[in-house]
């Protein structure tokens, strides 16, 4: 087939990027005819080069003769194959990064602390799937030192597919919760699913970064060629909370250059991602003081882990995405405040199965543990459970009702799973 990934790349050196969506193509791009359920890029396709776009790669007959359509057997898995060639041409580090919770976090820190001494491409925002991971490959340009890579994943077999066509050098697991147990299957599918990862550094004589506190970790990672150790307890990183009222500040007890990093973040349970950008630093040779200013200056935003002022109230923005494990971490940090005008504003958890009405109770039994002036549960399987707190069916409604309280020196926890689109109830 004349229209090889070879003949492609050739396009592809030529071009000014790839791009999925004829509303944003600039001059020079390779569009890329995606379908889907509810579309078809094919029928775009003409419609991409008239707006600037060099070559049009679809997998369906358009009625055109324009040479600049390159035609292949499937769309997605030529972008794929497209993002697997680039990354061959490289032999520098390619980090990949996965986990129930705190991935984005940890991915943006280390990101950061790289950045201060290579020239470093990643994962912009959230595009973390089978599309997205290809388009940030395909992103890394030639003056390339470090790639970091997010690989998001909601049932069995999806990293392994990813690490396919990233093959990543270093790997790191957050840690497994309950996040999408209804694809994976519970828990331990779970743990099978996130670790294929280190299945692949293992197979290819990687280097997995492990958060030694976690025993699963240190089962999941075990064959691996070089594993690097950090936690709390023991590592090459060693650190723990010195305080996180409500900034989470960091004190490292093995090392006397970085001692103490004050962060911008909000909640104690980003100490692991903390410490994983610190030892990321350290294994890459990143001078201590710029480790710890990268950190330090990292600034969080969309919807995590962000505190926000209006007026006299304080607004702990943690909306972008939620599971029994991040939810329990996030009231219980809540909890810990010395505050008594507490408010929880939560949103349902999604993906959970049919574990998910008993995951929402298990949440209404903790918050029912504590002291809140004011709690508001949002949609989801918070409807079927019969409890004594403010219920609305959605984030719409939340918000309206948010608009008319008059809430003063006030704490307020915003937290639920994407879908819930919960950062509506500050828009009113």
């Amino acid at each position: 087939m004349s229209n090889s990934i070879e003949t492609l790349y050739t396009h592809f050196l030529k071009s000014i990027s790839v791009c999925t969506d004829t509303r944003k193509v600039k001059q020079g791009d390779i569009f890329f005819a995606l379908k889907g359920d509810n579309f078809n890029g094919n029928l775009f396709a003409l419609q991409a080069l008239e707006a600037g776009a060099s070559l049009a790669v679809i997998d369906e007959n358009v009625l055109s003769n324009d040479e600049k359509l390159f035609k292949v057997d499937d769309v997605l898995t030529t972008l794929q194959a497209l993002a697997k060639y680039h990354r061959q041409q490289f032999n520098i580090p390619f980090i990949a990064i996965t986990g129930s919770n705190g991935k984005t976090t940890t991915k943006e820190l280390v990101n950061v602390v790289l950045s201060s001494r290579y020239k470093t491409y990643t994962t912009q925002g959230n595009l973390n799937n089978h599309i997205g991971i290809p388009l940030t490959i395909l992103s890394v340009k030639q003056d390339a030192e470090m790639a970091v890579i997010e690989m998001g994943a909601n049932h069995q077999k999806e990293i392994e597919s990813y690490c396919e066509y990233t093959l990543p050098t270093h790997g790191i697991i957050t840690n497994c919760g309950k996040a999408h147990l209804e694809g994976f299957g519970g828990i331990e599918g779970v743990k099978k699913g996130k670790g294929e990862l280190f299945d692949f550094l293992r197979n290819n004589k990687g280097t997995a970064f492990v958060y030694w506190d976690f025993d699963y970790l240190k089962v999941m990672s075990k064959g691996v060629e070089t594993i690097v150790k950090y936690g709390t307890k023991e590592g090459v990183v060693v650190g723990s909370v010195k305080d996180s009222n409500p900034f989470l500040s960091v004190e490292i007890t093995n090392d006397s250059d970085i001692q103490l990093i004050q962060t911008n973040l909000v909640g104690d349970y980003n100490l692991s991602n903390v410490l994983t950008a610190v030892v990321v630093g350290k294994h890459f040779d990143v001078p201590t003081n710029k480790i710890k200013s990268a950190i330090e200056d990292y600034v969080p935003s969309n919807s995590r882990s962000q505190l926000i002022e209006k007026g006299t109230n304080r607004i702990i923005l943690d909306a972008y995405n939620a599971n029994p494990s991040s939810m329990k971490l996030a009231i219980e940090n809540f909890a810990k405040l010395p505050s008594s005008n507490k408010i929880l504003m939560l949103g349902g958890m999604m993906e959970l199965g049919e574990e998910s009405v008993a995951e929402h109770h298990a949440i209404i039994d903790l918050i029912n543990q504590y002291n809140w002036k004011k709690v508001i549960l949002v949609g989801g399987d918070f409807s079927k459970i019969s409890h004594h707190h403010l219920y609305f069916d959605n984030s719409t409604i939340a918000a309206d009702w948010f608009a008319e309280q008059d809430f003063t020196d006030s704490n307020i926890l915003v937290k639920g799973s994407r879908s819930m689109k919960m950062e509506k109830v500050l828009e009113a």
